[in-house]
């Protein structure tokens, strides 16, 4: 497990930013992705709720290998869901809440896994199950307040901030608490790119 906390140590350790990809068609997803490469964002991941969200991802992990990236999936739901990532070519899982069943199914294939929580509960069960990194979702309904909150009683946990983030909010999120935001449309704006850009080399 711990190799797995490491792995989102490192991953971040560059820009405090994830981008997520989703419901574009391959090539756009492509474009998208070398555009957060280029801009510093190099944690990239594709949800994969459909048969074309899968083309997508496979053709994301194709053009990241080529320079040297990972990219994840996203919406991983289900054990089945976990193989059908790791055919695919990502690296590591996310999921919008936390299951057990899919958490070992994705470190049994050696894929670091990002669960969702809301509550305190979510986050002690995650913490438990020996993760360091959670993804705190729907990040804009819980409020920034949320995560200083959550820094008293976890203290060593670590949020992404998901959900309704953008370059225009992420700094609020950081300051109170979050370690990483993970923004989705962004990538399509070069104003926001800019943004979110001057949020990690100003660190």
């Amino acid at each position: 497990m711990e190799t797995m906390n490491t792995w989102f140590d490192q991953a971040f350790s560059g820009a405090p930013v994830m981008a997520i990809l989703r419901g574009f068609t391959p090539t756009r997803t492509v474009e998208l992705a070398q555009r957060g490469w280029d801009a510093g964002i190099t944690c990239i991941e594709v949800p994969i709720q459909s048969p074309a969200a899968v083309a997508a991802l496979e053709a994301v992990a194709n053009a990241a290998a080529d320079r040297g990236f990972s990219v994840g999936a996203g919406t991983v739901v289900s054990p089945e869901l976990v193989v059908a990532a790791y055919n695919s070519g990502a690296v590591f899982t996310v999921a919008p809440g936390f299951d057990p069943a899919v958490a070992k199914a994705s470190m049994d294939l050696s894929m670091p896994h990002l669960p969702g929580v809301a509550t305190g509960t979510d986050v002690q069960q995650a913490a438990g199950f020996g993760m360091k990194w959670v993804k705190a979702f729907p990040a804009s309904v819980l409020g920034s307040a949320w995560f200083s909150a959550m820094k008293g009683p976890f203290p060593a946990m670590r949020f992404v901030a998901t959900g309704g983030m953008n370059a225009r909010n992420a700094a609020e999120y950081l300051q109170a608490g979050a370690h990483v935001v993970a923004v989705g449309s962004a990538l399509e704006d070069d104003t926001q790119i800019d943004l979110l850009t001057n949020l990690f080399v100003s660190r």
